[in-house]
């Protein structure tokens, strides 16, 4: 099972960013649907907090580069990504669930900032998980970026910024509302979050599912 891949206890963040466990469960089931409210995927309570206030649909994927799982998964969500249909969007959230993984957080906004996301996001798990590059601390995921083309002290500037630590309180608060625990999981435009899957290919096939009804009920 793939029930809360990297469950770990909320950390009391800087600049007074507490963060408590929560986990939302959902009842009942279509019995016409692939998949069971309240196991494969759970509905979350109205209204919908989405990530942007307007727009296409989203799915929006609660990750880390600190989670081993979700390096796994990371290939199977660029496909996802891809196979996702017109009206849909794919977005990343990083979660800092414990201080090892506040530089992660901090580092994807700062790469978000650059542009350089979408060609660095599964370079940096291979580094980490398949070449066992030292990428733990701010100041060795700034080496990674550099190594990436990117301005070392502008990265260390945006990722350490007031403005990035404001993201992150936002982005935090979010999370917890989605009552997300544990990485990766997925939540589509603020109303479903997944739950207990088999496999990385089934939270992929849902997700489509789940964003194809969004699109339909629009």
């Amino acid at each position: 099972m793939l029930k809360h891949l990297s469950r770990l206890r909320l950390f009391a963040l800087v600049g007074g960013l507490i963060l408590a466990s929560a986990c939302s469960a959902g009842a009942g089931a279509d019995p016409s649907a692939p998949y069971t409210e309240g196991s494969e995927y759970v509905t979350l309570p109205a209204p919908a907090q989405r990530y942007s206030a307007a727009g296409k649909v989203e799915v929006v994927e609660v990750f880390s580069y600190g989670c081993v799982h979700c390096a796994h998964f990371a290939p199977t969500a660029e496909k996802l990504r891809a196979a996702l249909p017109k009206g849909v969007e794919f977005k990343l959230v990083p979660a800092p669930f414990s201080a090892e993984w506040l530089p992660y957080a901090r580092a994807f906004y700062a790469a978000k900032k650059l542009g350089v996301v979408e060609r660095t996001h599964l370079e940096l798990f291979r580094e980490k998980f398949e070449q066992n590059y030292p990428l733990n601390t701010l100041d060795e995921l700034a080496d990674f970026y550099a190594r990436q083309g990117v301005n070392r002290d502008e990265f260390m500037r945006i990722a350490t910024s007031d403005e990035v630590t404001a993201q992150m309180k936002s982005d935090l608060a979010l999370i917890q509302k989605w009552g997300v625990t544990g990485t990766p999981t997925i939540v589509v435009n603020g109303k479903y979050r997944s739950g207990e899957v088999h496999n990385f290919e089934q939270l992929s096939a849902m997700t489509q599912w789940l964003a194809k009804r969004e699109l339909g009920a629009k």
